[in-house]
């Protein structure tokens, strides 16, 4: 799917349930735009805990499940390519255990690994400070509220 503008954002569903991707197709480009990208190429695949686990241990050598992993695979200083793999399984999981939809869930995944792309760290306090602060303005953007905190 194209937006109107130079954003091409591609969505690859492997997974089971029933979703409307259009917020995180929004909030992905929204993100390039406001961080000075005039072109980007993301590639976004919605998968299941288990590929998950072994895309996670094949390319970062960690081996378990996770929320969301970003690559960025190119970048200059007006355009970015890069792909985020995003476990609905985790979302439900996480979702049903804070209480929130987990459609909230993706696009707070897909933002996270967004802002992941165009430059933010969370690997320590202050970047992780930062962080939530950026998903938190995003989500509001949806009307979502940001539970981060309620996860931990």
């Amino acid at each position: 799917m194209t937006s109107e503008n130079s954003h091409r954002i591609e969505i690859s569903d492997q997974q089971q349930r029933s979703l409307d991707f259009t917020n995180c197709i929004d909030a992905a480009t929204m993100i390039v735009s406001d961080f000075g990208f005039d072109q980007s190429e993301i590639s976004i695949a919605f998968i299941d805990d288990p590929t998950i686990r072994d895309l996670n241990r094949q390319y970062l050598n960690h081996d378990y499940e996770t929320d969301v992993i970003s690559f960025v695979l190119e970048e200059s200083e007006t355009a970015l390519t890069g792909q985020l793999l995003v476990s609905t399984d985790t979302a439900e999981k996480m979702g049903q255990q804070i209480g929130v939809p987990m459609e909230h869930e993706v696009l707070l995944y897909v933002i996270h690994g967004t802002l992941h792309l165009v430059g933010f760290d969370d690997t320590d306090a202050e970047s992780a400070q930062k962080m939530r602060a950026a998903e938190a303005d995003y989500l509001s953007r949806f009307g979502v509220d940001h539970h981060w905190e309620q996860s931990q």
